[in-house]
């Protein structure tokens, strides 16, 4: 059987879209033909998806319930529905890693916003529609800081991460009589945006050689490979995987 990705006539939805593994995942699908809209806070960083063929571009604050819903229904009145959803919004929000004692309300609170309420309102708003369709497709990326201690060092980071594991498997839970399968990609240390760039930045030399010694294909991962993962689990051949985290690392020692 050869596999290829079609998503021509398919609406699709790529939340933190304006730079690294989400911008690679909205510009993967517009190149397999499907109708891609992007969401992101950062409206001026998802400028270039439209050169890339993303069909359309909204800025929103995806911690609000209400303005999420509002972005989704514009999709639906512009797509006539949403296929796949793809929830890449999340990372560290320039927060680096400290003590325990020196955790604030304020700075937790910001990562589980940003890595696992936004997904929630997504797949919340969503979820109607795919269940009218009788069919629907949520990848969410976690990490696999959601699988194990973060190499960030921040508490919030690995603790949102985990959650966002935990909610991906109940969804898929639930959704699937539906017809929706819900997996998660957790991607292993990819330098895809200025965050990553500088925790790598920040390593020694010998911890950089350390960390790709310990990854079996000894590389780091890139945007592109995450954004096939994601493509694959929202393909037609992956209708029987649901409630899946796909760990996405190169290997691990």
């Amino acid at each position: 059987m050869s596999i290829t990705f079609d998503f021509n006539g398919k609406s699709v939805i790529v939340t933190g879209a304006a730079q690294g593994i989400g911008r690679a995942i909205a510009v993967a699908f517009a190149q397999a033909g499907a109708s891609v809209a992007a969401f992101d806070i950062d409206e001026a960083g998802m400028a270039p998806l439209a050169s890339s063929g993303v069909a359309l571009t909204i800025p929103v604050d995806l911690a609000d319930q209400t303005l999420v819903a509002k972005a989704v229904e514009q999709v639906v009145r512009t797509a006539g529905g949403v296929d796949i959803l793809v929830t890449a919004a999340g990372g560290v929000r320039g927060q680096v890693g400290g003590p325990l004692e020196a955790i604030t309300p304020d700075a937790w609170q910001q990562l589980f916003a940003a890595n696992v309420e936004s997904a929630l309102w997504c797949a919340q708003a969503v979820a109607p529609h795919m269940k009218e369709r009788g069919a629907g497709r949520i990848v969410t990326i976690s990490s696999g800081a959601g699988l194990r201690p973060s190499l960030t060092g921040i508490q919030a980071y690995s603790a949102a991460k985990h959650a966002l594991v935990g909610l991906t498997k109940q969804l898929a839970l639930e959704l699937g009589p539906a017809g929706i399968t819900v997996n998660s990609v957790a991607p292993g240390f990819v330098l895809s945006n200025p965050n990553t760039r500088r925790q790598w930045d920040s390593y020694t030399s010998d911890q950089q050689d350390r960390l790709i010694a310990s990854t079996h294909t000894r590389r780091l991962g890139t945007p592109d490979d995450i954004a096939a993962a994601a493509l694959f689990l929202a393909s037609d051949e992956a209708s029987w995987i649901s409630g899946q985290i796909i760990s996405v690392d190169g290997g691990r020692a």
